[in-house]
């Protein structure tokens, strides 16, 4: 199938400023689904989101064995965008910072391109998932059935570092599984005059962030990337008084479920005995986020092959940022990339600017990985 990649090019630009300046929150994404589900519907795809997802859609196009899956995210991040662009989100303190218009601007132009197609040698199912960026969206596709019957399921995360168009492949973990903690100390406050007659939450606190590092330089394998960060601290109210209570929270970020459960262990039990040394008590809430994204080796060689056709593909190194695609890559065969798009700073910055030029091999990645699936798993 002959098409003219510059006349895409600008019609895939189109919907991705479209998209950027229309950002949504997570499970808020209401009128991003209305906007995807309309463009799809155009295309003749058959709209099967079930009724229990309140955004996001699935769609299919073809029909019987095998059925693969290609996926992109939807949701925006709370923040306040900073890059002056004449598209820059219109709704105040939300914005597309992680990309995620990119990776739809990319999935509508995959299935614009499995539509033209005269016939498919089984069924390709469109998944845009809402709320990933709260590690629920994926969790919420599953529980409604979104992706049952699937053979096989790829996606990709847009990477600012990569040079536009650029793919990254690599079987196993890509990354991080995600674990999110907060801890509250419980003291008694005084004066800060007369420690003596209290029992002092924040010298434990400063003592506890310092002390937790020693779970990533003296407890894990130096071979293994474990990542452990306290991220915002709390406590008191004025300069003079002792408080009551202090608390901070923060994540770590694992590749492996050996470190994952010993940086678990040794985290609770540093709390704990810090909390006994400074006589306060501990409350810990410790949350497990996704897992880790695992690419299924078999599937990943197939899609390195194809990829390797068409693009430059390189072996990247692995993200200790997490994705709720890992609750897909944890059930279904799997493979999640990374594709160039040659941004001005990273993933979360007020201020990223993703390139455009991206938006045709993204594109293409997906449609040429699906067809090539659809042969190899039939």
């Amino acid at each position: 199938m002959a098409i003219d990649t510059t006349t895409e090019l600008a019609h895939l630009t189109q919907i991705r400023h479209y998209l950027h300046q229309h950002p949504e929150l997570s499970d808020q994404e209401f009128a991003t689904t209305k906007y995807l589900t309309e463009k799809l519907r155009e295309l003749g795809y058959r709209i099967i989101t079930p009724a229990d997802l309140k955004t996001g859609v699935i769609a299919e196009i073809g029909s019987g064995k095998p059925v693969i899956g290609l996926r992109s995210d939807i949701d925006a991040l709370p923040i306040q965008e900073a890059t002056g662009l004449d598209y820059a989100s219109a709704n105040t303190g939300v914005m597309h910072a992680c990309g995620h218009d990119f990776h739809m601007t990319a999935l509508l132009g995959a299935a614009e391109r499995l539509a033209a197609e005269p016939t498919l040698k089984g069924t390709v199912r469109i998944v845009f998932q809402p709320a990933e960026e709260n590690h629920v969206g994926a969790q919420e596709v599953t529980a409604a059935g979104g992706v049952d019957g699937l053979d096989a399921i790829i996606g990709f995360h847009n990477k600012p570092d990569l040079p536009a168009g650029t793919i990254g492949l690599l079987p196993g973990g890509l990354m991080a599984a995600v674990d999110q903690f907060t801890v509250t100390f419980h003291g008694v406050g005084t004066h800060a005059a007369m420690p003596q007659l209290g029992a002092d939450p924040v010298v434990a606190l400063a003592a506890t962030v310092s002390a937790v590092q020693s779970i990533v330089s003296r407890n894990q394998d130096p071979q293994q990337a474990v990542v452990v960060s306290v991220t915002h601290i709390e406590g008191g109210s004025t300069w003079n008084v002792l408080p009551e209570k202090a608390w901070f929270e923060g994540t770590v970020r694992t590749f492996d479920q050996a470190a994952r459960a010993l940086a678990k262990k040794r985290f609770i039990e540093i709390v704990n005995g810090q909390a006994a040394a400074y006589g306060v008590k501990a409350e810990i809430d410790w949350q497990a986020g996704p897992d880790v994204v695992d690419n299924d080796p078999h599937l990943t060689e197939i899609v390195a092959a194809e990829s390797q056709q068409h693009f430059e593909v390189v072996a990247p190194t692995p993200s200790s940022a997490g994705e709720d695609f890992a609750y897909f890559s944890q059930r279904i065969p799997s493979v999640f990339a990374f594709i160039g798009s040659n941004g001005n700073s990273d993933w979360h910055h007020p201020d990223l600017i993703v390139d455009d030029a991206g938006l045709v091999p993204a594109a293409q990645w997906y449609y040429f990985n699906a067809k090539r699936l659809l042969t190899e798993l039939a």
